[in-house]
């Protein structure tokens, strides 16, 4: 989803195998934000440039359409408050590329619904008092989210628990219930940038 050359800011970039990914496969502007100070020390170890960062707060002093890409990649789910992290995101950023964990999987509604108690999956793998996870949404929920900052959906794919894409040409509610994850590429309605 990221074209050759482009600057990229990557939000909670965690020990920075994404940024480097992209540095190495794409030749990026590679640049990063991560709240650990342990994840901000591995990825200055590989080279990396990135800064210790909230996403709830910092991203607030980045400029308008700085980037041409803002990832959010397994994230939005642990921010304070999702809405705001991606309006900033679509504001500094051309595009942004969002992936979470989908909460709306049959797996994880049956192990509420059987059980009666909060799951644990391979995407979810945390018990809920240990979880960083403070926000789970549904695929749905997300689609949701995008019309109410006003941006549009470029590309989706929902994907297994290992990354492999799920080949379904179906409505959002199918994706719902067999996607364990999804990655969005978006653009701001107005097209976001020059």
């Amino acid at each position: 989803m990221v074209e050759n050359g482009a600057r990229v800011l990557d939000v909670g970039c965690g020990d920075g195998a994404l940024l480097r990914l992209l540095a190495e496969n794409k030749n990026v502007d590679a640049r990063g934000v991560e709240i650990s100070q342990k994840g901000v020390n591995d990825c200055v170890a590989k080279g990396l440039s990135v800064i210790q960062g909230d996403a709830d707060v910092d991203l607030a002093d980045y400029p308008e359409d700085g980037f041409d890409y803002v990832i959010l990649s397994q994230t939005l789910q642990a921010t304070r408050n999702p809405r705001k992290v991606l309006e900033q995101m679509m504001r500094i950023g051309k595009r942004a590329i969002v992936s979470f964990p989908n909460f709306g999987h049959w797996r994880v509604r049956w192990q509420l619904g059987a059980r009666g108690r909060m799951p644990i999956t391979e995407n979810l793998s945390y018990a809920w008092y240990d979880t960083p996870n403070i926000h789970f949404c549904t695929i749905r929920d997300f689609v949701q989210l995008v019309e109410l900052v006003d941006a549009r959906i470029l590309r989706a794919m929902a994907m297994n628990s290992s990354g492999a894409q799920i080949r379904v040409n179906a409505p959002w509610w199918a994706w719902n219930l067999f996607g364990e994850q999804a990655v969005f590429l978006l653009e701001r309605k107005n097209g976001g940038g020059t």
